[in-house]
C-alpha cells in the first residue's frame, strides 16, 4: 500500500497541461491537496534533454509526495526516461499517462490511444515497471474506453494492477468526450471494486458536498479534483473541514481571492517558468480569466485581464473589485 492511502483518503491534484506547473501545485498544496502530480512529460523530450521537457518535472520537497508524469507509447524508452528523472529528482512515484485525450498525443498511440490497444499497453505498462519498480512505485492514469462502445476500464485496471501498478486513477469519460457530459462514476465504482490496489475516481468534483458523496458511495480510495481546482482551490480546505466535520468553512472573501490571485502571479513571475514579467502574464491571462468565475461583473472583468501585461495592472483591478461580494456563478 502506497503510504499516502494508509488511514486516510487522499485528495489529488489532476495533473492539467499549462495549469499545474510548480507554482500552482505549491499553492494548492498549502489549501490542502494531499497528492501532486506534475503536467505530463515526453519521454522522447526526457532523453533529449530537451531543456523544455525538463523544466515540466521540477517540484519542490514541501510539494511530496509528488509523482512526475509520463507519456509515450514505447515501453523500453518510457523507462529509459524514467530512470532518467529518478536520477534527477527523486520523485515519489513514476506516473503513467494513459488517459490524455489531445489529439497530438493520441496519433502518437499515446494517451488513451493505448486503451484501444491492451496488449500494447500491458507492454509499455510492464517495461516500465520493471526498469524503475524496484526504485519508486509505478502507478497510472486512465480514461473508461475509447468511446461509448468500448467502455473497458474494470478489464485495464485487473491488466495494469497485474503488470505491478500500484495505484490508478480512473476520469470518467471517455476518450471521444472528451470533457462533455458527465463522469460515470459507476464505472468508476466498477473499476474499484475490480483490484486490490486504490482506484483514485475523477470527474466532476466541483464541491465538497460532491466529495464527500462520492468517498461513501463508491469503493475509490481516494479522489482527483482538476478543472474545479482552477477557479476554486480553496475546494482542498473546503473538503477536508467537511470530511472531518461535516461543515463547511465561509468562503473566502474577495479580498482573500485577490490577494490569492496576486499572489499566484508573484510567484509565477518569480519561478522563471514563463520568462519575464511581461511574458509570464501574458501566458497566466487565461488562468486569471478562469479564477474570476463568480465575481461580479465576471465578463468585463475578464476582457481586463485578457490584456494584462504586468503585476502591477493586475493589483490596479484588485483594488477597484476586492471590495465586492463572491456570487458562487457568472
Amino acid at each position: 500500500m502506497l503510504p499516502w492511502f494508509r488511514n486516510q483518503f487522499p485528495i489529488y491534484l489532476a495533473p492539467m497541461a499549462g495549469v499545474t506547473d510548480v507554482t500552482f501545485r505549491t499553492l494548492c498544496k498549502e489549501l490542502g491537496a494531499d497528492v501532486m502530480v506534475t503536467e505530463f512529460v515526453s519521454a522522447e523530450g526526457i532523453l533529449r534533454a530537451d531543456h523544455r521537457t525538463r523544466r515540466y518535472t521540477t517540484f519542490t520537497d514541501s510539494q511530496r509526495p509528488v509523482g512526475i508524469q509520463l507519456f509515450g507509447a514505447n515501453g523500453s524508452r518510457m523507462g529509459e526516461a524514467a530512470k532518467k528523472i529518478i536520477e534527477w529528482k527523486r520523485p515519489d512515484f513514476i506516473d503513467l499517462n494513459f488517459g490524455c485525450p489531445v489529439n497530438k498525443v493520441v496519433s502518437k498511440n499515446g494517451g488513451s490511444s493505448l486503451l484501444k490497444d491492451c496488449p500494447l499497453l500491458v507492454d509499455t505498462a510492464s517495461k516500465i515497471v520493471k526498469a524503475v519498480g524496484d526504485e519508486v512505485p509505478v502507478t497510472g492514469k486512465i480514461r473508461i474506453g475509447w468511446d461509448q462502445n468500448s467502455v473497458n476500464a474494470p478489464t485495464v485496471c485487473r491488466l495494469l494492477e497485474d503488470t505491478g501498478i500500484q495505484a490508478i486513477a480512473v476520469h470518467g469519460r471517455t476518450r471521444a468526450q472528451g470533457y462533455r457530459g458527465e463522469a460515470d462514476w459507476e464505472v468508476i465504482d466498477q473499476c474499484a471494486q475490480s483490484v486490490g490496489i486504490p482506484i483514485i475516481g475523477n470527474g466532476d468534483i466541483d464541491s465538497a458536498q460532491t466529495l464527500k458523496d462520492r468517498k461513501e458511495k463508491t469503493s475509490v480510495s481516494g479522489v482527483m479534483i482538476g478543472r474545479a481546482a482552477m477557479h476554486n482551490p480553496w475546494i482542498f480546505s473546503e473538503a477536508k473541514s467537511y470530511l472531518q466535520s461535516g461543515t463547511l468553512p465561509p468562503p473566502p472573501s474577495m479580498e482573500t481571492r485577490w490577494s490569492f490571485i496576486i499572489r499566484h502571479c508573484r510567484l509565477a513571475v518569480e519561478s522563471d517558468r514563463y520568462g519575464t514579467e511581461k511574458h509570464t502574464l501574458m501566458a497566466m491571462r487565461s488562468r486569471l480569466m478562469t479564477y474570476c468565475k463568480g465575481f461580479p461583473g465576471a465578463k468585463p472583468l475578464r476582457q481586463q485581464l485578457s490584456q494584462v501585461l504586468s503585476i502591477a495592472e493586475v493589483e490596479d483591478i484588485a483594488a477597484q473589485n476586492s471590495q465586492l461580494t463572491y456570487q458562487q456563478s457568472d
